[in-house]
C-alpha cells in the first residue's frame, strides 16, 4: 500500500530514491470519484519507472477549477483511496491550481498527464526536461470520466420536493 505523505516528506523521499537510481514518475489530478479510468491510467504511468508519486488538488482547488458542487469525495478520502492502489507509491496533497511547485521540488524523471494535454501545455514540462527527465502522455479510457458518473446519478436521483 501507497503512502499518504505531505510534500515535504516526499522530497527528502525522492532525494533518497534519486540517490537509490530509482526512475520516479510524477501524475497529479482531482481524482474525485475513482474509477476504472483513473486506474488504468496510474497503472500505465507506474509502468513508465519505479516509484509513482501521485499530486492531488485539495478541495478548495478541486472547487476552483471544477466549480460548485465539487468535489465530491473529500482530499483526505481521495488521496487514501489512490494510495490503496497497487500502482502508487505516494500520495500529497498540493492547494494550488496546478502541480508547478510540486513538480520544481520534486523534479521527477518523468512527468506524465493525460493524452488530452498537447505536450507543450504540460505544467512543469520546462523543468523536468531542463533535468535531464521526459514529459509523457497517456491515452485515457474512453467515455470513463468523473463528469459522466455525476451525470449519470443526476439523470437517476429524482428530483426531491
Amino acid at each position: 500500500m501507497g503512502a499518504v505523505t505531505t510534500l515535504k516528506e516526499l522530497v527528502h523521499v525522492r532525494r533518497d530514491l534519486k540517490n537509490a537510481g530509482k526512475k520516479v514518475v510524477f501524475t497529479n489530478g482531482c481524482f474525485d470519484i475513482l474509477h476504472r479510468g483513473h486506474v488504468e491510467y496510474l497503472a500505465n504511468a507506474k509502468a513508465l519507472g519505479d516509484v509513482l508519486m501521485v499530486g492531488v488538488n485539495s478541495d478548495a482547488s478541486v472547487k476552483r477549477i471544477k466549480g460548485e458542487g465539487r468535489p465530491i469525495i473529500e482530499a483526505d478520502d481521495r488521496m487514501r483511496v489512490l494510495a490503496a492502489l497497487a500502482s502508487v507509491d505516494y500520495v500529497c496533497m498540493f492547494d494550488e491550481d496546478t502541480p508547478q511547485n510540486v513538480i520544481e521540488q520534486l523534479v521527477p524523471d518523468i512527468l506524465v498527464k493525460g493524452a488530452d494535454w498537447p505536450l507543450e501545455k504540460v505544467v512543469g514540462k520546462d523543468v523536468v526536461e531542463a533535468a535531464g527527465g521526459s514529459v509523457k502522455t497517456i491515452e485515457f479510457l474512453p467515455h470513463r470520466s468523473t463528469t459522466r458518473i455525476i451525470e449519470k446519478i443526476s439523470r437517476a436521483t429524482p428530483v426531491q420536493r
